[in-house]
């Protein structure tokens, strides 16, 4: 059954609704230096909740030595006008990771959170970019040093399913 709309909607996450096929690259050692990067594919299929507030987006990860299976969800806080966006991974289905926070410009949307990763305080950036809403891409980086440098560890290729 599908959830009906509110009228008022936002329509950022739009170009993300449906099925996708998912060109991966993530760096192989994360804030170490090193740039060698991993290739492999995915699928994901994203699906509005909340009454249009908020989605939800289905992955299956093909990583080369596992497959894996994962959640975004996201909402919509129409007081902020920010995007939270939490990610669950199927290795861990008892804990969701920090929420990075953010909001849409020109089709770009940056989303930011402080974290943990391997016991150093981090800076997370999420950014997507639906400036082609037929192929968008999102990555992620991590901050060692409260944003003034950023390391890119991971990029995302969407290509519709038709």
């Amino acid at each position: 059954m599908l959830q009906a709309l509110e009228h008022n909607e936002p329509k950022d996450f739009d170009f993300i609704i449906g099925d996708w096929q998912v060109k991966h690259r993530r760096l192989k050692d994360i804030l170490s230096g090193a740039q060698e990067w991993i290739e492999f594919d995915g699928q994901s299929s994203t699906v509005k909740t909340l009454g249009g507030f908020g989605n939800v987006e289905d992955n299956h990860l093909h990583m080369p030595n596992e497959s894996v299976r994962a959640k975004a969800i996201r909402s919509y806080n129409s007081q902020t006008n920010e995007w939270s966006i939490w990610w669950l991974d199927g290795r861990n289905p008892t804990a969701m990771d920090t929420p990075v926070v953010g909001q849409f410009s020109n089709g770009v949307g940056r989303f930011y959170a402080d974290e943990v990763y391997n016991g150093v305080p981090i800076k997370v950036r999420f950014v997507w970019d639906s400036t082609n809403p037929e192929m968008p891409t999102w990555q992620q980086a991590f901050s060692k040093d409260g944003g003034e440098t950023w390391e890119v560890n991971w990029k995302m290729e969407f290509t519709r399913v038709q």
